[in-house]
């Protein structure tokens, strides 16, 4: 059934300051729509939303063992992380392995996402590398991709690139939809990124959830990286990011993953389904908000006291002397 779009609301003292509106769709593993929330024709930008997706064809190759990554390192495949010293130090050991160096990334560079780590860094007179891009752990699985596809990695943030193409194979048999027929840009770390309709990106993450009826190499790879994920969530984001906390709230029971402009994902192996979802106008507090109101109606959370999500379902928005001047209201 679809409903309207969400209106999630901005109160400050009593009237509407602002408001998002979000699109939303809950699909399972046999791509049946169970519920879905405002106009799903227009196509999407999945953005970092897509990257475990991203990484399944470094692994279903058999890359984690062959270059011997642990678990964390796994996990780090499909973050945006913060960029803190845990982040960066798990990104060089991968690198390392895979006799690459920072300057082999083609991603650019930026200061940590977590300020207290930028802070930190100029603290040592030092200045950011490519290591503390927030995506710098996709590349080093792009990097080893090409490794074992035997081809030259310079150039591979290209479209038509090795890598990005049979990245672009696996995600559209992930997500049932031929990518070369649909837009593409270069993602905010240069590497391509499709856009799709918002139906095709849960569907993804569905069959990512419930691979049973995949090959028995994408079985184990996208098994993998859930559990290594879910088992390792600082990982995937790091401090004070909602990601890394309401994984750790859940207790390895959902992937979370969020894309720029709005974007969210979750894949509920339990449940054999997945939920995506866009900000229309692309701010992250709106598509928080909604997903944690999505995971409650599906019943992903039912195990957890619900003492331990207060903070996740009444945001409170505070001045810097902490005194609350308003609330982020979701309708459901």
């Amino acid at each position: 059934m679809n409903h309207p779009a969400i209106n999630v609301q901005v109160k400050r003292g009593g009237i509407t300051e602002s408001a998002h509106q979000i699109k939303a769709i809950i699909v399972n593993s046999s791509g049946e729509t169970l519920h879905s929330w405002g106009d799903m024709e227009p196509l999407v930008y999945p953005r970092s939303a897509i990257k475990a997706l991203q990484a399944l064809a470094f692994l279903e190759r058999g890359g984690a063992q062959k270059y011997d990554f642990t678990e964390q390192e796994i996990a780090i495949l499909g973050a945006s992380h913060n960029g803190e010293q845990r982040h960066t130090e798990t990104v060089q050991k991968m690198l390392a392995k895979l006799w690459h160096t920072p300057k082999d990334f083609e991603c650019g560079h930026h200061w940590p996402m977590f300020v207290e780590a930028g802070y930190e860094l100029a603290g040592k007179g030092e200045t950011p590398n490519n290591l503390h891009n927030n995506c710098s752990g996709k590349h080093a699985g792009m990097l080893g991709l090409a490794k074992l596809l035997n081809v030259d990695s310079k150039g591979y943030i290209q479209v038509e690139h090795d890598v990005q193409q049979t990245i672009a194979d696996t995600m559209g048999q992930m997500c049932e939809i031929d990518f070369s027929t649909l837009p593409h840009s270069p993602d905010g770390c240069s590497a391509p990124t499709w856009a799709m309709p918002l139906f095709n990106l849960a569907l993804g993450f569905a069959k990512f959830a419930d691979p049973s009826n995949l090959s028995a190499e994408r079985q184990k790879a996208c098994r993998t990286m859930f559990n290594a994920v879910v088992n390792n969530p600082f990982m995937v984001a790091g401090t004070k990011r909602y990601c890394t906390e309401m994984m750790e709230a859940l207790g390895q029971r959902v992937f979370l993953k969020v894309g720029a402009e709005g974007v969210y994902i979750a894949a509920i192996p339990d449940l054999k389904l997945a939920i995506a979802l866009k900000c229309e106008d692309g701010a992250t507090r709106g598509a928080e908000s909604v997903m944690t109101a999505l995971l409650h109606k599906v019943g992903a959370t039912d195990h957890v006291d619900r003492g331990q999500l207060e903070r996740f379902d009444r945001v409170s928005i505070k001045n810097w002397n902490q005194i609350e001047t308003g609330e982020i209201i979701c309708p459901m």
